[in-house]
């Protein structure tokens, strides 16, 4: 079932929000600027000091004894990392000898979503058709349904326990005779479930809580409320068939494994490899990796990123560009025909000047790094510059002819 409301918009309105679009629009212009001069220092900075940690990068063929002679080296290593730590969960009343023991937290709620419709009116007003669904689904964390907008959906969701997720790390993680730092430790991954075995009493006492819950809110309760299996404890009448209300919780831990790093060595332990351009680098893969692999693996994470902030970077500078000049398209919204296709034509300059401030923008901070790659990326923006202005020329001749 669906909540519909329709919210109306004045001509002088929609005018105040487009000159307020326009600090936006400027401010989202300028950063990302900034993010794409940034992102294009910091990649190249980051393969820099991942070609000079190459560089320097030894091999420790044995981890079990402590060696003089790589401290203070980066080294490419692999074997087992190994602990002794129990890590416990009181409240559950579980516990493993692990890296890592987890506790994630999961409630079954109503979740509102909104789907928006636009009609512009003659004479610049605008009518918005919102409409609102809901849909029962898993969370991370407990929905308000106070602040539904049906009302027939306020303040339905509650929960039958709120339990806070919990993540625990081994302080003691053996490395052959070398000790991993923290950041390594939580590096390790790798999770499998951790069984529970939790006390009759316990279980007791949840359900009771639990039944009183069912029972303030109208709910025939169950005998049993509370049910642990395997690695799960569910807080509900029926694992397999949920309801509002019920919880799930579930326990995984990280076990010893193989694993390979490269880090720099200092004294029984490991830190990152500071490059001369001041960043930092270090690595851990699960499994046994060679370090030409793991290089490699740092060069396309590095190229990925890269590419992912580029694209961002583009696209913020066109959307800040399109809410700088939004303001000529709703001023001729008072005729909607004419404000779509002003729409059309401001939206396609502020595509194309986006795409290539952004080029020139990627081009000359590169002039700083790379100035090879520079210069085609200046040649190339060159070349499409040519070409609009050509077949502009070409429209504006074609044109004349017609009129002729």
């Amino acid at each position: 079932m669906a909540y519909t409301e329709t919210q109306h918009t004045s001509y002088g309105g929609r005018l105040k929000n487009s000159l307020g679009g326009i600090g936006t629009g400027f401010l989202l212009f300028i950063g990302a600027t900034v993010l794409l001069w940034w992102n294009e220092g910091r990649a190249v900075k980051t393969a820099k000091a991942i070609n000079e940690t190459e560089d320097v990068c030894v091999e420790m063929d044995n981890i079990n004894k402590l060696d003089a002679q790589f401290n203070g080296q980066v080294v490419h290593a692999t074997g087992s990392a190994t602990t002794n730590d129990s890590l416990v969960d009181a409240e559950f009343e579980t516990g493993a000898v692990a890296v890592r023991l987890t506790r994630s937290v999961e409630y079954y709620q109503y979740v509102e979503e909104k789907h928006e419709e636009t009609h512009d009116n003659v004479g610049g007003s605008q009518d918005k058709k919102i409409t609102y669904t809901y849909k029962e689904s898993w969370t991370d964390t407990p929905v308000n349904s106070g602040e539904f907008k049906d009302p027939s959906y306020q303040n339905k969701n509650f929960v039958y326990t709120n339990v806070e997720a919990k993540e625990s790390f081994a302080e003691n993680v053996a490395f052959g005779a070398y000790k991993l730092n923290e950041k390594q430790i939580k590096s390790i991954s790798g999770d499998v479930a951790q069984d529970l075995n939790v006390s009759s009493s316990k279980i007791a006492a949840w359900n009771k809580a639990c039944v009183a819950v069912a029972k303030s809110r109208g709910i025939e309760a169950s005998d049993s409320m509370v049910h642990v299996n395997g690695n799960v404890v569910y807080y509900g009448v029926n694992p397999n068939s949920p309801q509002i209300g019920d919880v799930r919780v579930t326990f995984t831990k990280v076990l010893p494994a193989e694993i390979s790093i490269i880090a720099k060595v200092s004294g029984n332990t490991f830190t990152d490899y500071t490059a001369k351009n001041k960043n930092k680098f270090s690595r851990l893969e699960m499994g046994t990796k060679d370090a030409a692999e793991m290089f490699e693996n740092s060069r396309d994470e590095n190229s990925t990123l890269t590419w992912i902030l580029r694209i961002l970077g583009v696209v913020l500078v066109i959307v800040g560009l399109r809410n700088l000049f939004d303001i000529l398209v709703s001023l001729l919204k008072v005729l909607p025909p004419l404000a779509t296709v002003a729409s059309l034509g401001v939206g396609l300059v502020c595509g194309v000047v986006g795409f290539v401030w952004s080029l020139l923008v990627i081009a000359i901070a590169w002039i700083f790094y790379r100035p090879v790659l520079a210069i085609i990326i200046l040649a190339a923006v060159g070349a499409l510059v040519y070409f609009l202005v050509k077949r502009s020329k070409k429209n504006e001749a074609v044109a004349d002819n017609n009129q002729q």
